[in-house]
């Protein structure tokens, strides 16, 4: 495809798909073509669109859940339709390996399938009352209008976690999606649109993060922020956030322990690296940063999985034989990678495995798993988002469990173990919102994602994540 025949990505605001006069270009990173152009616009579309989730409030928000649980359900049928065709224009503007675009695409699916059944149980409660003749019980009512502010890495999957939540509670949406991989997420909300969402009920805003995300901020209808994303990134929202004491629901950055004990089965332990390090060529929230390993299996644990990395392969996510690692999004973030890499080299860490030389051209980084790595290093303290790791001989439960919280973030971690007991006192012990044990991909639709310390505030997914989108009302009377 040349750049003159790339299709132009249009915003969608009060019922009708709309352009721009000014486009930016989309990149396949496997090989830097351009697939498409993206509408891009500013502030003033973006107060359009928040006026228009304001106009939609009342109508969306007084409809009974069953109907708009009929509207999200119909989404999903609409949706399985184009899923092979939304999940290859997925993997081409991620970069990710096409089976896991099509296991993004199930997931969002899943999503907007179990808030729509969520929509419809019991809200509110009947209190008792502690004097007589006093009746007290809560309503839950659709909190207003939402800002919902997805990034690159899963765009398809974590915009539903935000969207299905927040039209099953009967809120209005302004959706802003990250430039780097708009395509499969307008596709899904194009679906949600044919599924018979009224006008102005969701609306799709493409331009610059800043400009936009400020103007729908300081819209008067705007009631929550919901934004996934870096932690210094969701700082500046928060701060704005409060200026109007809008709601913030905050999934932020990560740096994810992988914990494996002298008693843990280590074929299964392995394979769990792999795919919790690995996934998304490393690109994500809840990646396994930091292998930490029990001196008693450090040497088999590190010595299997470097032979795993050595045999990986490279190339384009939708080609066949389908490789292990496709790209990463851009050259900003392979530079960014590659220069961790150099400054724990530099500082005396290794590779274990044995360094490769036939990567491919563009933004593509060899998977590495890094011993000795100083503790200083940006590998041993700080998010990667990308396919390397530094792995860590630790000795007592208590040292790990020191060093494993002994950052800032505190999204996702892993243990394997076979102790009962030890995982109960690991639950215990570790700051983080979400933990497999055993298991290296805990997310599910009707799971609560969401990180303590500075990795985020709330939950999505789960009974949860709808109620985040709902305000509570009180009422008491004789």
């Amino acid at each position: 495809m040349t750049t003159s025949d790339a299709p132009t990505v249009a915003m969608l605001i009060d019922g009708d798909w709309v352009g721009s006069s000014t486009t930016r270009p989309v990149h396949n990173p496997a090989d830097g073509a351009v697939i498409a152009h993206l509408a891009w616009a500013g502030a003033e579309q973006a107060v359009a669109a928040a006026d228009a989730a304001r106009r939609a409030l009342p109508q969306w928000g007084g409809r009974p859940a069953r109907e708009r649980a009929d509207i999200l359900m119909q989404a999903v049928t609409v949706l399985s339709r184009r899923h092979q065709e939304i999940a290859t224009l997925l993997a081409r503007e991620t970069g990710k390996r096409l089976p896991e675009a099509v296991a993004e695409l199930n997931l969002s699916m899943e999503y907007l399938r179990w808030f729509a059944e969520e929509a419809r149980r019991p809200a509110g409660e009947v209190l008792t009352p502690e004097s007589p003749g006093r009746e007290q019980l809560t309503l839950r009512e659709p909190a207003g209008v939402v800002i919902s502010l997805s990034p690159w890495n899963f765009p398809c999957s974590i915009q539903a976690r935000k969207l299905a939540p927040a039209l099953a509670a009967g809120c209005t949406v302004v959706a802003r999606v990250s430039e780097k991989a708009p395509l499969a997420v307008t596709e899904m909300i194009r679906c949600l649109s044919e599924a018979g969402m009224p006008a102005g009920v969701i609306n799709l805003v493409h331009g610059p993060p800043q400009e936009v995300t400020e103007a729908l901020l300081e819209h008067p209808s705007t009631r929550i922020v919901s934004f996934t994303g870096s932690t210094a990134v969701g700082r500046q929202i928060m701060a704005k956030a409060a200026q109007r004491v809008v709601h913030p629901l905050l999934e932020l950055g990560g740096n994810g322990a992988f914990i494996v004990f002298d008693d843990a089965d280590v074929d299964l332990a392995v394979e769990g690296a792999l795919v919790a390090k690995f996934r998304n060529n490393g690109q994500s929230c809840v990646a396994a940063n930091r292998f930490f390993v029990q001196a008693g299996v450090y040497g088999e644990f590190t010595r299997r999985l470097a032979e795993k990395i050595q045999d990986m392969t490279i190339g384009d996510p939708t080609s066949e034989p389908l490789p292990d690692l496709g790209p990463l999004i851009d050259e900003d973030r392979r530079a960014a990678v590659e220069a961790m890499v150099e400054e724990a080299l530099s500082a005396g860490a290794h590779v274990v495995n044995t360094p490769r030389a036939n990567v491919p051209e563009g933004p593509y980084v060899a998977p590495a798993l890094l011993a000795e790595v100083p503790g200083h290093c940006a590998i041993a303290t700080e998010e990667i988002f990308g396919p390397v790791a530094g792995v860590f001989r630790f000795d007592t439960e208590e040292e790990v469990v020191e060093r494993a919280n002994s950052t800032e973030m505190g999204l996702a971690s892993f243990v394997f173990t076979t102790d009962a007991s030890r995982c109960w006192r690991m639950a215990r012990s570790l700051l983080v919102g979400i933990l497999g044990i055993n298991d290296p991909v805990p997310a599910a639709a009707y799971a609560p994602m969401g990180g303590v310390k500075q990795s985020g505030l709330g939950r999505e997914g789960s009974r949860l994540g709808l109620e985040e989108f709902q305000s509570v009302r009180y009422l008491a009377w004789r």
